[in-house]
């Protein structure tokens, strides 16, 4: 039966206290950490990572309710926002003073929106008139502004992955503007206009931060766009939008994703594949934008394979009620209580969970009946290599061998890439003599 799901959640999820009336969580996209604060940190903060190493526990005054609170990379630095007018600081580098100080933003009258860590010690302040972007000094337990920014500001999404901060500007909220940060320096980006399926009169906020979601596919930087249609007898269905997003040069749509349904999504990038959750069927899609339809100047996509929900899986229950010996227990897939982050985290903060979404390769082979196409897929992705062998075996030796076109087809692309990984490896092996033979001239140069 397992072979029928392509998609799953982690074996190993990362485990936490879940919310409650005296135990709040929240999710730092940067470092991966989850943070459960218990009684705005008096009672105690234990901050969950990825791995053992970033995982921290420690107590704080309680000031007030949190509404967001990071650690810089590294852990050597948190920040806490109670207020819209000040976020606090807590050194956590050793021998530094670890005591809070607080620093609150400059333009008047402007309410901060959140925060973002750009750096171990860099960190850009969103607020509803524009950006601030601050160097922390830790041992002055100060901050230095570098740069300021105005402009009126609805949301905003962060991508740290590539250090892009998405602001939502004008009355409908649909041009975006992007700030790139790097080392102390801040570059404006071209802005860009999301085409909104209707134009409301009079004129209101009408793209939420729901429905963006910023990552990285195939090294290039995408900002989705999931676009609801009208529920009408001939309406097409909802569709995912991607806009290029390029560090230098304007923003274009390039791929459209059909989902041929309406309702409520969310978004994940795994393998540089995105997956499309819908809520109310139960199922996910995966799409892989390099297996394309050329629709004039748009590339548009139908789903790889056919709708499949991820693999059932089992928790642990935890907290008073559970017993010590008692069974796991289903856990409820596609839960309203579930968070979806980039590029592939779902969160579960009412059962304190946190999985990194996984995609199976085997279920494919009996999913995708071109092979040819499958083929493509599979090249594509990260552990291939036993499932394409499973490929061959099944054409060459098992019970549905391929005509001999099928089987041509298949040999071609595996001899296409690796001639292109022959063809790298020498090019690589020729710039690597030419430096040896430059650096040897250059030593009988000086020798002489």
């Amino acid at each position: 039966m397992s072979d029928e799901y392509y998609l799953e959640l982690s074996e190993n999820p990362v485990q936490f206290e879940n919310a409650s009336s005296v135990n709040n969580v929240f999710f730092d996209e940067a470092n991966k950490q989850v943070f459960a604060v218990r009684s705005g940190g008096a009672t105690g903060v234990v901050v969950k990572g990825p791995d053992d190493k970033s995982s921290v526990a420690f107590r704080m005054d309680d000031k007030g309710e949190v509404k967001c609170i990071k650690f810089s990379l590294g852990n050597k630095i948190l920040a806490v926002q109670r207020t819209t007018k000040s976020v606090d600081f807590m050194n956590f580098i050793p021998d530094y003073p670890h005591l809070e100080f607080s620093h609150e933003c400059k333009t008047k009258n402007a309410n901060i929106l959140g925060f973002c860590w750009t750096n171990w010690n860099e960190i850009v302040f969103v607020t509803d008139q524009g950006i601030e972007f601050y160097q922390v000094l830790p041992d002055k337990r100060t901050l230095k502004l570098l740069k300021s920014q105005s402009i009126n500001v609805n949301w905003y999404m962060y991508c740290p992955e590539t250090a892009v901060l998405l602001l939502s500007t004008t009355v409908q909220g649909n041009v975006l503007q992007p700030f790139a940060f790097k080392s102390a320096t801040v570059s404006k980006m071209s802005k860009f206009e999301i085409e909104l399926p209707a134009v409301p009169k009079p004129a209101k906020l009408s793209l939420s931060e729901r429905d963006i979601a910023v990552a990285t596919i195939y090294d290039q930087l995408y900002v989705m766009y999931l676009k609801h249609h009208s529920r009408s007898t001939n309406s097409p269905g909802a569709e995912v939008v991607l806009y290029h997003l390029p560090r230098e040069g304007t923003c274009r749509k390039t791929h459209v994703l059909k989902l041929n349904t309406t309702g409520k999504f969310a978004l994940n990038v795994v393998d540089n594949l995105v997956v499309v959750h819908h809520q109310s069927s139960q199922t996910s899609l995966i799409y892989d934008i390099k297996l394309r339809e050329l629709d004039g100047a748009l590339n548009v996509h139908q789903p790889v394979l056919p709708a499949r929900s991820i693999n059932p899986y089992k928790i642990h229950l935890t907290g008073p009620a559970a017993a010590p010996s008692q069974a796991p227990v289903p856990c409820e897939l596609y839960s309203s209580s579930w968070s979806v982050f980039q590029p592939d985290i779902i969160i579960s903060a009412s059962e304190g969970y946190l999985w990194y979404l996984q995609v199976k390769l085997q279920p494919t082979l009996n999913l995708l009946q071109d092979k040819g196409k499958l083929m493509d897929f599979l090249l594509r992705r990260r552990d291939c290599k036993m499932v394409i062998l499973s490929v061959c075996s099944q054409m060459l030796t098992g019970g549905d061998k391929g005509n001999l076109s099928v089987v041509a087809t298949v040999f071609d692309k595996l001899n296409q890439v690796y001639k292109e990984y022959l063809d790298a490896e020498q090019a690589y092996t020729a710039v690597k003599m030419a430096c040896f033979l430059l650096y040897s001239g250059y030593l009988t140069y000086n020798q002489s």
